[in-house]
């Protein structure tokens, strides 16, 4: 499906989005809304769709699950089509496996993780307002079940999937908390560490991007937070000012050279 792009100036992701919903039938957009506009929340609405790169797309295909996949490759898909960014991003979304992702999780939690500042705060609001939202969806839940049709009951199915993401999401966030570690300051390492501000150079474009070094259970590059754990992050971590890394993704090689390294609590 191609649509003229109308907009004057590069649009943002909100404006994207609702020129995609607007453009399928009111049945297939009631199936898909609801996981594009998680995906435009993740990465900011207000973020121009032609600064999207490839790695914020595979990192929210880590904290994404599988039902929610299809829907944004569809978008991500419209996007490319309809020439609002010369890059293919859909090739780069991958959901998380279930088992595997369980497993790193819990190893992870146990050790505890080591969080800025902002980063805990930013954790606490959030499991606040993942609470909130618990009796919302027990009551779409409850709305749902009334459907006596269990069989083709779309709706339930996905209410409960949500629920279940969301508690095992609260368990996490207050797990988390619970065995925390707040980043103190730096004592002048050279070497990039965890909650370090990088700029990077992408090789292939020239263009520079600023990220800091966090914690999995921190990362937003909505923010500009940067999970050591992501294939960007664990190629730059302990990596010098000057050398270059090159990072596997699904779609190619992508090859950065750090350009300079802000220290934690300078």
């Amino acid at each position: 499906m191609f649509v003229e792009n109308t907009f004057e100036r590069d649009p943002t992701l909100a404006e994207v989005a609702h020129s995609f919903l607007s453009s399928l039938p009111q049945e297939q957009r009631s199936e898909v809304q609801a996981e594009v506009l998680k995906f435009v929340r993740w990465l900011g609405s207000s973020r121009q769709v032609k600064d999207i790169t490839a790695l914020d797309v595979a990192s929210y295909g880590e904290q994404t699950i599988p039902s929610g996949v299809k829907p944004v490759k569809s978008f991500l898909v419209y996007i490319r089509k309809n020439g609002f960014t010369g890059a293919s991003l859909a090739p780069h979304l991958r959901a998380r496996r279930p088992s595997s992702k369980t497993g790193i999780s819990w190893q992870a939690t146990r050790r505890g993780a080591t969080l800025t500042a902002q980063g805990y705060a930013e954790l606490q609001s959030e499991l606040a307002r993942r609470k909130s939202q618990l009796p919302e969806i027990v009551g779409e839940i409850q709305k749902a079940a009334a459907d006596k049709d269990f069989k083709e009951n779309a709706p339930l199915a996905a209410a409960r999937e949500q629920k279940a993401h969301l508690e095992g999401r609260i368990r996490e966030l207050e797990s988390t908390l619970n065995l925390a570690r707040i980043m103190g300051k730096s004592q002048g390492a050279s070497k990039v560490r965890s909650g370090d501000t990088v700029v990077i150079c992408d090789l292939s474009s020239g263009k520079e991007l600023s990220y800091v070094l966090v914690d999995p259970r921190e990362a937003n590059p909505a923010k500009g937070k940067l999970s050591i754990a992501s294939p960007l992050g664990k190629m730059i971590l302990n990596k010098e000012k000057g050398q270059t890394v090159d990072v596997t993704a699904p779609a190619g090689t992508f090859c950065y050279r750090i350009e300079s390294i802000v220290e934690t609590g300078e």
